[in-house]
């Protein structure tokens, strides 16, 4: 048994409620609570039994080659399968949080259980902050094939977006296996302009009094949308003259007048031609919205072997606790491997975990490229839409 608030508290159980006010947490982390995520038995056995903090897991490979003409003259060809190899990473995190005896003393309050109330949320969010930091890594995979799944699996559109961009990003990741993709992760910006165009449509039960009631969930394409807190970034994007609010660039030498601005202050640039004054820019957002299937990430909790524990300081600032926390996991996306190409210390970073060298499509592993079979991108239901408002 542990100490919590100087009594006996089991860890293993520990329990968490909401009941007190506090300042409200605006981040929903629906992203880490939906059906993206599913359990995998090969990842928890690995890491459960063996303890180790990265592994490689073997997948059965597919089926392929062509057939010959069976015309009885034709001698028959024969192919082996190949063995994949999926890297798989163990992301541990850990945080602490003090409160003193002298602060409960001459407030009546109890403020560690008010710390022990948001633990679960504050671990949500470090789960989705993780989540975040490996589709932008997979996204930033280098390499002939991993590009090849970089660009077919975005869709870029220099607007906002409007009744064809879902279907035609899905189509452009997968083709015909577009129906894997059962969920959009957006933001509440992208949303609010898609509602705007009655684009989504909101689910609806009925209450107990036989009353028909819209839900917050929607759908956009028999997709299930999901509203979070997602990528965006602000920064300058090409214009005309013409274009509303736009600013013409001028020399850095220069002073600029109302409606211009200088070359050097064009940060950050979001387009892709080299700017020169005499162009035209205007300020704007730039959203990345994600595409994803039902268990298109693998996910376990692989534990640690204390949760949570407490230690008392009787000394420090007239007596204090600490309750800590502590996690490992796995998230790992279906048929993506991580590399650990560059990697600090046994647990990687958001930082490691955005690194695009990290990361690769799984493959059957010679050394030459050439000689790899890798699995088709097709068969990855996880895309991406970056759009602007």
């Amino acid at each position: 048994m542990g100490k919590f608030d100087s009594k006996s508290f089991n860890e293993k159980n520990f329990k968490y409620s909401v009941e007190h006010t506090r300042i409200p947490n605006l981040k929903t982390n629906e992203l880490k609570k939906s059906k993206a995520l599913k359990g995998s038995k090969d990842i928890q056995d690995v890491f459960k039994q063996d303890g180790t903090a990265y592994a490689r897991i073997a997948m059965k490979g597919l089926l392929d080659g062509e057939a010959v003409n069976f015309d009885g003259q034709t001698d028959i060809t024969a192919t082996r399968t190949k063995t994949f190899e999926r890297g798989v990473v163990v992301v541990g995190r850990a945080k602490g949080w003090i409160e003193t005896d002298f602060s409960d003393e001459i407030s009546g309050q109890d403020f560690m259980e008010n710390v022990a109330d948001q633990v679960a949320e504050y671990k949500d969010e470090l789960d989705q902050d993780t989540i975040l930091a490996i589709l932008q890594g997979i996204f930033a995979m280098t390499g002939a094939k991993n590009l090849e799944f970089v660009d077919k699996h975005t869709t870029k559109v220099k607007k906002a977006m409007d009744a064809t961009t879902l279907n035609t990003a899905t189509n452009k990741a997968c083709g015909k296996n577009k129906k894997k993709f059962t969920m959009v992760f957006m933001d509440s910006d992208v949303s609010t302009n898609l509602e705007n165009l009655k684009l989504i449509e909101h689910l609806k039960y009925t209450d107990a009094q036989g009353i028909e009631r819209e839900l917050d969930l929607g759908t956009w394409n028999g997709k299930l949308v999901i509203i979070d807190d997602m990528p965006k970034t602000e920064g300058y994007f090409d214009a005309t003259a013409e274009t509303e609010g736009a600013l013409k660039i001028v020399a850095n030498s220069a002073t600029p007048a109302t409606g211009e601005i200088k070359l050097e202050d064009v940060i950050p640039y979001l387009d892709e031609k080299t700017l020169k004054a005499g162009d035209y820019v205007i300020f704007g957002t730039e959203y990345v919205t994600y595409i994803l299937g039902d268990g298109a990430i693998d996910y376990e909790d692989v534990g640690v072997k204390h949760p949570y524990s407490m230690a008392r300081d009787e000394k420090t600032n007239g007596g204090e606790e600490t309750l800590y926390m502590r996690q490992r996991k796995v998230f790992a996306p279906y048929a993506i491997s991580y590399e650990k190409v560059s990697q600090a210390s046994l647990s990687p970073k958001d930082e490691e975990l955005a690194n695009g060298a990290n990361w690769s499509l799984v493959h059957s592993g010679e050394v030459d490229e050439k000689d790899r079979s890798y699995i088709n991108h097709k068969a990855i239901p996880i895309a991406r839409i970056i759009s602007r408002g």
